[in-house]
């Protein structure tokens, strides 16, 4: 008889140690229902969080001070840069079977001399993948995004055929694989109001996303659209669609925010590692005071953990 299969084995990062991801994290582990899903490995300081598990001291020290800051600093941002980068080379040699990161900031990481915008866009580069698809879950709600942080009046010239294409089938062969839908069904978002009332409110809905959608019908994609953004994703609680794909950020955010503001997680997809994270930032203003709700943190490693043991079973 062969050997008992090793339980997953999860990587968090603290994220900035200004914030409030030490905290969230050391109360997650803190938890029972938490411990049981699988070894925990945490990339940072030990002496910045207080629950009992593995840590990895890996990457740039932080000094003392520099978690009781509150605010945006070089060497949090060098040290959350760090671990992140440290957590994915351990996804990339199959020392973990996920990655969970706790919340950074873009300001940091710009003081600490680094230029990318956040962690999908390190997650892309340093694992390899051509595309990288940031995904909100949560409230009953899947939404994978077209295009992140940019300003709306940039949206409407950024959108491409091949982008919305890319998105749609990454979340098609997503579902498949890490959330149990066999046969999934997505809409996809229009950009303009009433999917823009043939052409009287702008022609991207006929003339980029459209053809979009058939090119993915093509490849075998059961998607549907482009739906008024207003109606779909109360169609998609309804229980007529496994996932939306939006137009841009907040007209995906938004939702499932109101609907899971304290528990809704990000994932990135697309990518060869499974990562997730709390939809949440940093919140400097709370930091150290030991008021910091988890909710959002557990759902991500319970996530983290779900994708990796659908990953590991065999079809």
């Amino acid at each position: 008889m062969g050997s008992p299969e090793r339980r997953l084995r999860i990587a968090l990062t603290l994220g900035d140690p200004g914030g409030i991801g030490p905290e969230i994290i050391s109360k997650a582990l803190s938890r029972a229902d938490v411990r049981e899903l699988g070894k925990f490995v945490v990339f940072g300081q030990k002496a910045l969080i207080e629950a009992d598990v593995e840590v990895s001291d890996a990457g740039h020290p932080v000094p003392a001070e520099a978690a009781h800051t509150h605010r945006p600093t070089a060497d949090g941002g060098r040290a959350s840069v760090a671990w992140i980068l440290a957590a994915i080379e351990a996804a990339q040699s199959g020392d973990v079977d996920a990655v969970v990161t706790a919340p950074i900031s873009k300001e940091a990481m710009k003081l600490g001399g680094h230029s990318w915008p956040g962690h999908t866009e390190i997650l892309k580069e340093k694992t390899g993948a051509e595309r990288a698809v940031m995904t909100m879950v949560g409230g009953g709600l899947r939404v994978a995004l077209v295009t992140t942080h940019m300003a709306v009046a940039d949206v409407p010239a950024a959108l491409t055929r091949e982008d919305i294409h890319d998105t749609t089938t990454i979340t098609d062969n997503a579902l498949r694989r890490y959330f149990g839908c066999r046969a999934p069904r997505i809409a996809v978002c229009a950009l303009n109001p009433h999917a823009g009332e043939s052409g009287m409110f702008g022609d991207e809905d006929e003339e980029v996303i459209a053809p979009a959608i058939e090119s993915a019908r093509a490849q075998g994609v059961d998607c549907t659209g482009p739906v008024p953004a207003d109606v779909v994703f109360h169609q998609a609680l309804k229980g007529n669609y496994d996932a939306v794909v939006a137009m841009y950020h907040d007209q995906g955010t938004i939702p499932v925010k109101l609907l899971a503001f304290e528990t809704g997680v990000n994932v990135t997809l697309g990518l060869p590692i499974i990562r997730t994270s709390p939809d949440h930032g940093t919140a400097y203003d709370i930091a150290g005071q030991g008021i910091a709700d988890p909710g959002s943190m557990v759902e991500a490693i319970r996530l983290a953990a779900s994708m990796a043991a659908r990953k590991r079973a065999p079809d």
